[in-house]
């Protein structure tokens, strides 16, 4: 595309984003070209380009993960999280006792997708832990995560039974967890989920998408968890300062939190 004479480049740019969406050729979820390709691609700068793209995410039509790029967003709202927290955490909070059982402890390739979220190389080893996620014994959630192979070797299968990945980085080898990126969403229960999780089949599920990072903005796992709705509920609370005399409807975030069967 050759940008015209007498209309601000950023702005060119935005609406060919967007025009690019809107046929399809970028999908809800997708990544889009990096800062990089599209500066190559339009002959600008990456200044110009990040004000394209700041444009599309303040128009809620894409989101950015820090160290992972753009993606076209779903249109829908989003929130962020106040505070980061593990399983184990949420179910103490709940008056729960956690535990999990370890379905799968695997070293695998990883495919392009999920190595674009843990920005890494495509076809790069990584290794994959699938867990039942137990309250009092029963069926809470399930999720799947996905670490390097530089973090993924420090955990052991038995380890994971009791304490999270969160509490073993941290706690035994001083990786911190500084920060999350979530999105959540709804989908519904295929064969494997249902029997893991004790439902019928076609059950609507709460998945949360997390990708954890370290210092550096470096990734440590990506992981998806499938909490049962029956279960689990969020609740938000916005509080409005008491010498703020803004009319914005925006208000901010003060707690967002999960809040489990046994203490509706």
């Amino acid at each position: 595309m050759t940008l015209k004479e007498g209309i601000p480049r950023h702005i060119q740019i935005t609406q060919w984003l967007v025009e690019e969406i809107e046929k399809g050729v970028y999908q809800p979820d997708e990544k889009l070209p990096s800062e990089n390709e599209l500066a190559k691609k339009f002959d600008v700068s990456r200044v110009t380009i990040r004000r394209a793209l700041q444009s599309l995410e303040n128009e809620e039509i894409i989101y950015r993960c820090q160290g992972l790029g753009s993606f076209v967003s779903d249109g829908r709202k989003k929130h962020n999280l106040v505070k980061l927290t593990d399983f184990n955490e949420d179910m103490k909070s709940a008056g729960l006792e956690a535990s999990s059982v370890v379905k799968r402890f695997e070293v695998i390739t990883a495919p392009k997708w999920l190595a674009e979220r843990l920005n890494i190389e495509a076809n790069i080893k990584v290794l994959q832990v699938d867990r039942l996620r137990l309250g009092d014994g029963e069926p809470i959630a399930y999720d799947t995560s996905w670490l390097p192979i530089f973090y993924g070797q420090l955990l052991s299968k038995e380890a994971l039974k009791e304490k999270t990945i969160y509490s073993i980085l941290e706690d035994d080898y001083d990786i911190e967890v500084t920060k999350g990126c979530y999105r959540m969403s709804a989908t519904a229960a295929d064969e494997d989920l249902a029997e893991q999780l004790d439902v019928p089949v076609n059950t609507p599920l709460f998945l949360i998408d997390r990708i954890s990072y370290t210092i550096g903005e470096k990734p440590i796992y990506y992981q998806k968890r499938y909490y049962r709705n029956d279960q689990v509920m969020y609740e938000m609370t916005l509080e409005r300062g008491k010498n703020d005399t803004s009319k914005s409807e925006s208000l901010p975030l003060k707690e967002f939190v999960p809040v489990f069967h046994s203490t509706h």
